[in-house]
């Protein structure tokens, strides 16, 4: 199965990018993902279950633990190849 994660963190800072947003960035570009696109407002990713899912709890985590208030993530099936 095959699944897509939109996710942001905050609080927000159009100034400079808070620590929650860089550790983000870095669960989700190290981790074993087909597709990946960081952006300021919204991120997105791409791969097989159970590197999403691996990643998905990676990211709560070490962006809670970085600062984060809230993250809002959105989990989609989007086919059935990979794992």
């Amino acid at each position: 199965m095959r699944l897509k994660v939109e996710f942001t963190t905050e609080p927000f800072d159009l100034d400079e990018a808070p620590a929650h947003a860089v550790v983000a960035r870095e669960v989700v570009e190290a981790a074993e993902l087909d597709a990946v696109d960081v952006g300021p407002f919204g991120n997105t990713a791409e791969g097989g279950a159970d590197a999403v899912l691996t990643a998905v709890d990676a990211l709560l985590r070490r962006t809670l633990e970085a600062g984060a208030t809230r993250v809002t993530l959105q989990l989609n099936v989007i086919g059935e190849g990979g794992e």
